[in-house]
């Protein structure tokens, strides 16, 4: 049984991005303290922690003293250093564990680990050299997808080789790093499970959410899912069937290709939340951070109930390219929540918020949440003037703020 890790006590987080700032709101509602770890500053969890503390996840010696401070520690990010992982678990538990990070953050670990334990993964082969990727096509055949082995995310280190002429390109796009070679997916949905296990073995999921993405970036993510049943059985009992034979601790995504015959393949594991998984924020009992928090600090799982079906659209830095977005319009419809991530600076293709709904169908959801996001672009208009104080109005020196 594990230790229970009570409200009042400080939670650490390695990581600093949006999903450890919704982790962070979650454990302060429930009375947690939260310190950050990562070798930035003014960060999204770093807004909303307690502490933040800034150093390189080589510096063994900052993560120890980081790791003094916490009753537990988690992860907002999983390509966080082995050795950083290993000097944490010397004094204070992590959840998930660190031989699960090893395996997760690294494509090729991870695929190795999904086919000889016998989930369902895409035909793959390891390349090191460019006669390995000569040979490695000829068995995989034609489309078919170079990724780096480590490292990778929202379609980084990705190319895809349509023909032969496409080889030598492709591998020097690898930059002398190792990388895995899959045959392409010919399918006709992505889908994700997002789940939870504690200690004790208890498993909680939200069943089948469906996902549509755009340059190799989760765009917008409904729930639920148009699949049949026997997809959603089926692709819960393989989710399920990983936590276990990990002895997983903590929030899981398993993320599927779903092909026409109804088959799901496994395409890639999140050791952590999941972006398919923010809608549970506003739409869910308990929220997928929630499920975390209560995973590592040994409190039991929530319930997983929606409340309705809904839809979540991510917002990336590209709305901002002709200036502050028109928030008053995305939110004129009642039923939108806006979350941003408190980045400052927009970048094409960088996740700066999202946007939820809730409706009475997935799709009803969808589109209005795909409806808000294009409402963000409208010309910025008011119905009256703002109201101006004149430059004579005497100011009341017991309206000055004080600092607290």
């Amino acid at each position: 049984m594990s230790k229970i890790i009570l409200p009042n006590s400080t939670v650490g987080v390695f990581g600093s991005g949006q999903l450890g700032r919704m982790f962070a709101i979650e454990a302060r509602k429930m009375g947690y303290r939260v310190h950050t770890f990562s070798p930035d500053i003014d960060t999204p969890t770093g807004q909303v922690a307690d502490v933040e503390t800034t150093a390189a996840y080589e510096d063994l010696d900052a993560v120890r003293a980081f790791a003094k401070g916490v009753d537990v520690l988690t992860f907002e990010f999983e390509n966080v250093p082995f050795a950083a992982v290993q000097a944490a678990s010397e004094i204070v538990d992590v959840h998930p564990k660190g031989e699960i990070l090893h395996v997760t953050q690294h494509r090729l670990r991870e695929k190795t680990f999904l086919s000889e334990n016998g989930f369902p993964v895409t035909r793959f082969r390891h390349i090191k050299l460019i006669d390995d990727l000569y040979h490695a096509t000829e068995e995989l055949g034609f489309p078919c997808i170079l990724k780096t082995a480590g490292f990778g995310y929202d379609g980084k280190g990705q190319v895809k080789l349509e023909a032969p002429h496409d080889i030598e390109a492709a591998f020097a796009a690898m930059n002398g790093e190792a990388s895995v070679l899959e045959a392409f997916v010919p399918f006709e949905k992505e889908v994700s499970v997002v789940c939870a296990r504690d200690a004790a073995g208890n498993f909680a999921n939200y069943g089948v959410i469906e996902n549509e993405h755009a340059n190799h970036i989760l765009d917008v993510s409904t729930v639920p899912a148009d699949v049949s049943a026997n997809v959603r059985s089926e692709a819960v009992d393989i989710a399920r069937s990983l936590a276990e034979k990990l002895e997983y601790i903590g929030t899981l995504c398993v993320e599927f290709f779903l092909r026409g015959d109804d088959t799901l393949l496994i395409n890639e594991l999140a050791p952590r939340p999941h972006n398919s998984g923010h809608l549970t924020f506003d739409a869910c009992a308990t929220s997928q951070f929630g499920q975390q928090l209560r995973a590592v600090c040994g409190l039991p799982l929530g319930s997983t109930e929606f409340y309705g079906p809904a839809a979540m659209a991510n917002l990336l830095g590209d709305i901002w390219k002709k200036g502050e977005p028109n928030w008053a319009a995305a939110l004129s419809n009642p039923s939108i929540k806006l979350h941003l991530y408190g980045k400052a600076e927009p970048r094409p293709g960088r996740k700066m918020g999202h946007l939820t709904a809730l409706a009475t169908t997935s799709n009803g959801a969808r589109t209005m949440v795909s409806e808000a996001r294009e409402r963000l672009t409208e010309k910025v208009s008011y119905s009256r003037r703002p109201t101006e104080i004149p430059p004579t109005t005497p100011i009341n020196p017991s309206s000055t703020l004080r600092a607290r």
